[in-house]
């Protein structure tokens, strides 16, 4: 008796910094494709959450043991929707260990949108002072990384759309994405 094939879905990261809607298009790509979302701030250890609240940016010795529990949770093979801000290529590298085949949709939007959207927000431990520190730290996807840029501008079932039809056809995609010379973040 033959047993069909085991099918895995490609774990999805949301990467991009405080404000980019990581959360928000997260629940929205769940509840259309039928996946488990997972906010990558709620694996975040105490040490960090309270570094954070104080105002203080993580040093990436702070973000190792979260991007590993992060990097396990992205194995299991259900192809679970992952919020993480995913900043540098060695974070992605260490994802990327555990999950090979993950897609990485950098949310991407000018400084000023980002500000004005975390202006009316309050983050239980990730104050608006540290937009700085993650724009500065912010390392785009690289031309051989497995993803695609989508402008935050654009309304969230759009963006949402666009990386559906990024996974389907399997080739890299922009939304929105600015052109050559533009300066996001």
């Amino acid at each position: 008796m033959d047993s069909a094939p085991v099918v895995t879905l490609q774990p999805i990261v949301l990467m991009g910094v405080s404000g980019s809607g990581k959360s928000t298009v997260g629940e929205a790509l769940a509840a259309a494709s039928g996946r488990v979302f997972i906010d990558g701030d709620d694996l975040h250890p105490a040490a960090n959450k309270e570094k954070q609240a104080a105002g203080i940016a993580l040093t990436d010795d702070d973000r190792w043991p979260w991007l590993r529990r992060i990097g396990e949770r992205l194995a299991v093979g259900d192809g679970v929707i992952v919020a993480c801000s995913s900043l540098k290529r060695a974070y992605r590298d260490l994802l990327r260990e555990y999950a090979p085949e993950t897609y990485f949709a950098l949310l991407s939007g000018s400084r000023e949108l980002l500000e004005a959207r975390l202006a009316g927000r309050h983050h239980e431990f990730m104050p608006a002072t540290l937009l700085g520190s993650q724009l500065a730290t912010l390392e785009p996807l690289g031309a051989d990384e497995r993803g695609g840029v989508f402008d935050i501008a654009r309304p969230a079932d759009e963006l949402v759309e666009g990386i559906r039809a990024a996974l389907a056809t399997g080739q890299p995609i922009d939304i929105g994405a600015p052109a050559a010379g533009d300066i996001i973040c």
